[in-house]
Parts: structure tokens; sequence; C-alpha cells
């Protein structure tokens, strides 16, 4: 019984060895084709992790361009939709996460234009 299996097992490992990596360069070459590889030079690829931009943080956290540097604004605004969206009240812990994600992508732009600011002076 065994050596059935194993007859069975072998030839079964070797087909995939040989049509996994077939596949995958053939779905490379047609990513290439198709445009998709301007995308995953940018980070965007297979399980990478895609950083959200300045005007989706805005938008969540519905602030404009102008408000973009006060962090009261950011704050109060953070507070109320993290809040609205808390679980335990039957929100999204996934809105809740972009909310944070947003806060979070905020107070680093923040941060970055006050070191810029102090590098100029």
């Amino acid at each position: 019984l065994g050596r059935i299996v194993a007859q069975i097992v072998v030839p079964v490992i070797a087909v995939l060895a040989r049509a996994i990596p077939a596949a995958y360069a053939q779905a490379v070459q047609n990513a290439k084709r198709n445009g998709v590889d301007a995308a995953t030079k940018q980070g965007a690829g297979f399980m990478a992790i895609r950083r959200m931009a300045k005007d989706e943080a805005l938008m969540i956290l519905n602030l404009s361009e102008k408000e973009a540097t006060n962090i009261k604004a950011i704050q109060e605004r953070y507070d109320k939709y993290f809040a609205a969206n808390s679980v335990e009240k039957g929100g999204s812990f996934y809105l809740q996460s972009k909310v944070y994600r947003a806060k979070e992508l905020l107070d680093e732009f923040i941060k970055e234009k006050h070191m810029e600011d102090k590098g100029e002076r």
C-alpha cells in the first residue's frame, strides 16, 4: 500500500514543482504587460502594506487642506469619529482603524512640516 501511495505522490509533487514556478512566471509577465509593474514598484504589490494618502486621511477625518496642520482640529475629529465607531457602541473596528491611521498619518505630516520649518530657520 505504501508503495502505491508513493508511486502516486512522487509524480504529483514533480508536476507541481514544475507547474507552480511556471505559473508564477506567467503571472509576472501578464502583470508587466498590463501595467501592473508600476504599481508593484510603488509598494502596492502582493502582501505589501499600502500607506494611506494624505488626501484620504483628510477625507476620513472630514478636514480641509487648511485644517491639515491644526493639531486641535485633527484631535477633535479623531475623538469624535473614533468614539462614534467604537465596537462597544455597535460601530465598526475597520472604520475605527481607518480613523486611527488617518490621524497617525496627519500627525506624521505635522511633525515633518515642523521639522522642515525648523530646518529653514
